[in-house]
């Protein structure tokens, strides 16, 4: 599960390395950043829709990352600098914000582990004491 977690993670701090790229470098770089952080954040996501197929919102959130990263490969290449600058600001924040809803997903899928283990163990604890005897509360006065 910490691969999932650091891979979200990742694409969390690429994407918003090219949010504040994209403001304050100069064009040229801009476009060079947006295919090269693209690249590394389109392997990362595919990763992870690969890895985690079987969990929906895992590789819901990876396929619709790839999808953004793909398309800020092709337009790094495709459109004058101008609009790359745009268009490197707005998928850098729909990767960002994927990034934190699949952060979000691992974090919900964490605690329903840690909360159903805790249970679990208390009832068997529970048990092991008093097998066949239920516990009647104790009335003080």
């Amino acid at each position: 599960m910490r691969i999932r977690y650091f891979s979200f993670l990742s694409l969390a701090l690429a994407a918003g390395f090219l949010v504040v790229a994209s403001q304050a470098f100069a064009l040229f770089d801009i476009a060079n950043l947006a295919l090269g952080v693209g690249i590394g954040m389109l392997v990362v996501s595919l990763g992870i829709a690969a890895r985690y197929r079987r969990h929906i919102p895992s590789l819901i959130g990876g396929g619709a990352a790839a999808v953004v990263s793909a398309w800020m490969i092709v337009a790094s290449q495709v459109f004058s600098l101008g609009t790359v600058q745009s268009l490197t600001f707005a998928e850098a924040l729909g990767i960002v914000g994927l990034a934190i809803a699949g952060l979000t997903g691992h974090e919900l899928t964490s605690e329903r582990v840690v909360h159903s283990l805790a249970l679990h163990h208390a009832v068997e604890h529970e048990q092991e004491y008093e097998p066949n005897e239920r516990r009647e509360p104790i009335l003080a006065g």
